[in-house]
């Protein structure tokens, strides 16, 4: 089977690495979060080292896929929309550092938390998704 055929293998294999590079630098760590967004106290930097690393991969590798001039699954690559500076997209950036911040969660390492099998990120994960759902209710009105 390829992925051609089967672009889910290629979703399940880059969650899969997503989820085990959040694991494996410490990201999934509430403690690690905050620490980071605590600038005039036990600041750790290495939240921005990991986004760093993370850039340093996937920029010529954007490129690179750019210049191939299709996806891996053998399908088209859509063009990027043009950016949108709104009050939309400020005011759900604004809700999303809050629930960063109060939490120590994203959506990413949330979800690769799960498998630690503590209550706290399912939680986390459950009012994401119930936030999510709101969102589109209102969006729908």
């Amino acid at each position: 089977m390829s992925a051609r055929t089967h672009p889910a293998a290629y979703a399940l294999l880059s969650g899969a690495l997503f989820g085990l590079g959040l694991a494996v630098s410490g990201m999934t760590d509430p403690d690690k979060v905050l620490n980071f967004l605590d600038i005039a106290g036990r600041w750790d930097p290495s939240l921005a080292l990991v986004m760093g690393g993370a850039l340093a991969v996937a920029v010529p590798g954007f490129a690179w896929v750019r210049r191939r001039g299709e996806a891996w699954t053998g399908g088209a690559i859509p063009p990027a929309p043009a950016p949108r500076f709104d009050a939309r997209l400020l005011i759900g950036s604004m809700l999303f550092g809050v629930g960063w911040g109060i939490a120590g969660f994203c959506p990413g390492p949330a979800l690769a938390t799960l498998a630690h099998g503590s209550l706290e990120p399912v939680i986390f994960v459950l009012a994401m998704l119930a936030g999510s759902q709101a969102a589109r209710l209102f969006d729908a009105s």
